[in-house]
């Protein structure tokens, strides 16, 4: 197949600087779990995405100083030059596949506490920010920098973009966004200095310009000089000649820098969930730069549709289009739209399990992108997998995420794939929890699945087909994988935290008879101890509905777990606005009389009760393996059945998220016919 015409514009080499992009497609700087501890790891995932076809391909940040310490969260640095080696492996890989190789030079100012180096974080006015996230929060505040400390942190961004050239990086960062460093310089309210630093914009814009300027003269011939800059806090700002504060530090620097990249300040806000934004949502924060300077201007936005990455081409919003997540669910994105194959783009569904990940300080994951984080240790590509047998026969029971997955890996793979569905629809969980508010585009994980499963010969859906385990066997299959998912159970928590039976009768609901056209009685309370999107997804749909809803939980928010993909707040705001109640820190102990009695979680004497009519409980979900647990009961029918292989996958082996059983149904596919010859991951070691 041809590309379409009609992305044409999108496919024209962008001039940044001495250097040249071959495309506008522009992964941009982030995180990927995979510091300067892991360099094998953070190359291999950096090379897909070239390899993939974007045009220029970024680390995530990079500290220039012992001063910028962001762990226990994983970050790059190139502090000295035994750095360098580090990060050139990391170019070499993307220079292999014709891409500029960008780095973003970072220093995290008050914004980082310094745990690992205990050297003490220093701020433009000795001003730190109130972080209340118990990980983030600091009990050393930072100290105010003085004019050597200047001189030296202008130095440390030259001697560190020195050795990013001798790394063979084509793009070098200034990091001037998200409260770090130079952005803090930048804020009236951070920045109470009356020298040359301090006070009016001219004097807090000083060190942006000097640092650019100073590293233009270093390594400006060679490599491109490119600025990060958070707008939104700033556009709040009246300006004394434009619009805003913004306005006026993009026209005071204008065509200083070779590239503008434009970001939000909060990371919470950059990485809103599909739930909360749509795509495009970061346009009033960089649709006004473009007119302010010649240099070609970079911004992200969860863009997935090439139609509407040429929109913002075409009206002027952006020259390149920037991407994170995207390249993250699919790294042959632009590749595939060159080729004419954007039916076949494996579309970011803004579920923020990648983020989750780097708060765990782990490397990234994705629900849609099984491979990413295994393309080193596990040698996973995410468009190439290795042959199997034709020959063979493979029987897939369960059409959820889990079992589509294996499908279409194995369907890849050329086996021959049968899958039998109980129901009438594909997709499982998927498919009911897209129906959720705001979970629509989670039915992206069913429909990039079946859409190529139906281009596949080799393998055949059967709808409405519930197996028995004598069905199994006769069917005759080499290899079978039982994929039949997990309901939710009525268990609730002891008062010392794990899981016992809980209640019976009409009025006690799981989510699976909410999801299933249950309509419970007024005053509806929720108990949530998953702590994840389904408790505060159902509040929203009862209220949707009119029902008056209570949300309980031990934990001290709705949705707890949601930090993790920087949901929390939005979901709190969300609860607050439809009038959902909340009870915090409370075990659920009792249900009778029209109301549910409750214990705290520190003083369980300390009882109380609220109305409630019915009771919805969000908590324990069991794998449905009844068919499995039949089916390895006895080894001999298996084996005498000609089944070679039994396994079960998905929420069926444990529950999880969607992310871990479209994992589960990878790794199944992968190693199917591996036997006992399934290597282990490789590991990073450091050389000693």
């Amino acid at each position: 197949m041809s590309r379409n015409p009609r992305y044409d514009i999108l496919f024209e080499p962008v001039r940044i600087g001495p250097v040249t992009a071959p495309n506008r497609f522009y992964q941009t700087p982030h995180a990927i779990g995979a510091g300067h501890q892991m360099p094998h790891t953070r190359a291999a995932m950096r090379e897909v995405r070239a390899e993939g076809g974007w045009g220029v391909v970024n680390t995530g940040y990079c500290s220039i100083h012992p001063s910028s310490d962001d762990a226990p969260l994983p970050y790059c640095r190139l502090w000295d030059d035994e750095d360098i080696k580090v990060h050139a492996l990391m170019v070499d890989a993307v220079h292999r596949h014709g891409a500029l190789a960008g780095v973003e030079l970072w220093h995290g100012g008050s914004g980082v506490a310094n745990r690992l180096t205990r050297v003490t974080p220093m701020s433009v006015s000795g001003i730190s920010y109130d972080l209340s996230y118990p990980g983030w929060i600091s009990l050393a505040k930072s100290r105010p920098m003085d004019r050597q400390d200047i001189r030296e942190f202008r130095g440390w961004h030259v001697d560190a973009a020195k050795r990013a050239r001798s790394a063979g990086f084509d793009i070098v960062y200034i990091y001037a966004g998200m409260g770090f460093g130079p952005y803090q310089f930048l804020l009236p309210w951070m920045n109470k200095r009356t020298d040359e630093y301090g006070g009016s914009l001219q004097n807090r814009v000083r060190l942006m310009r000097e640092i650019v300027e100073e590293m233009k003269e270093a390594i400006g011939q060679t490599c491109a000089i490119a600025v990060r800059f958070s707008t939104d806090d700033l556009l709040k700002i009246p300006g004394e000649t434009l619009e805003s504060e913004a306005h006026e530090i993009i026209s005071m620097l204008s065509d200083l820098p070779d590239l503008w990249d434009i970001k939000s300040s909060s990371w919470t806000v950059e990485t809103a969930s599909a739930r909360f934004s749509e795509q495009g949502a970061q346009e009033p924060w960089n649709s006004f730069v473009k007119p302010l300077t010649s240099k070609p201007v970079v911004g992200v936005g969860r863009f997935t549709s090439p139609d509407e990455m040429v929109s913002q081409i075409k009206r002027g919003i952006l020259d390149l289009i920037g991407a994170a997540r995207p390249s993250i669910a699919d790294p042959f994105l632009p590749r595939k739209i060159n080729e004419g194959r954007e039916d076949e783009i494996r579309e970011c569904i803004g579920c923020n399990i990648c983020v989750s990940s780097y708060h765990d300080s782990v490397p990234v994951r994705c629900t849609q992108n099984p491979t990413m984080g295994e393309e080193w240790r596990r040698n996973w590509h995410p468009e190439r997998i290795p042959p199997g047998d034709p020959e063979q026969s493979i029987l897939i029971v369960g059409a959820g995420p889990a079992g589509l997955e294996c499908a279409r890996a194995l369907g890849q793979r050329g086996f021959a794939v049968t899958v039998a569905e109980a129901g009438e629809e594909l997709g499982g969980r998927v498919t009911i929890e897209s129906k959720l508010p705001g979970l629509a585009t989670w039915a992206r994980v069913r429909d990039y699945r079946t859409n190529l499963i139906q281009t596949m010969g080799n393998v055949d859906i059967y709808r409405g087909s519930p197996l028995s385990a004598q069905d199994v066997m006769d069917f005759g299959c080499d290899h079978a994988v039982i994929a039949t998912g997990a309901q939710w159970t009525r268990e609730i928590l002891s008062t010392d935290g794990y899981p016992i039976s809980g209640f019976e009768g009409d009025a006690v609901f799981t989510p699976d008879d909410v999801l299933a056209g249950a309509e419970p009685e007024d005053p509806v309370v929720i108990y949530d101890f998953d702590h994840y999107y389904m408790g505060s997804c159902l509040a929203e749909l009862l209220r949707q509905h009119g029902n008056e809803v209570t949300i309980v939980t031990p934990a001290n928010a709705v949705s707890a777990w949601t930090f993790m993909t920087n949901e929390l707040a939005e979901i709190r705001v969300r609860m607050i606005e439809l009038g959902i109640g909340t009870v915090f820190e409370h075990y659920l102990t009792g249900f009778s009389d029209g109301a549910v009695q409750l214990a705290s979680i520190y003083r369980g004497s300390d009882i109380s009760s609220i109305d409630c009519g019915s009771l919805v409980v969000v908590g324990v979900r069991t794998g449905n393996d009844r068919l499995f647990q039949e089916l390895s009961s006895d080894a001999d029918r298996i084996a005498s059945a000609g089944i070679s292989t039994l396994r079960s996958i998905g929420d069926c082996r444990a529950p999880g998220t969607i992310a871990h059983a479209v994992y589960s149904g990878h790794e199944c596919a992968r190693n199917i016919d591996a036997g006992d010859s399934i290597q282990p991951f490789a590991l990073e070691r450091p050389r000693l």
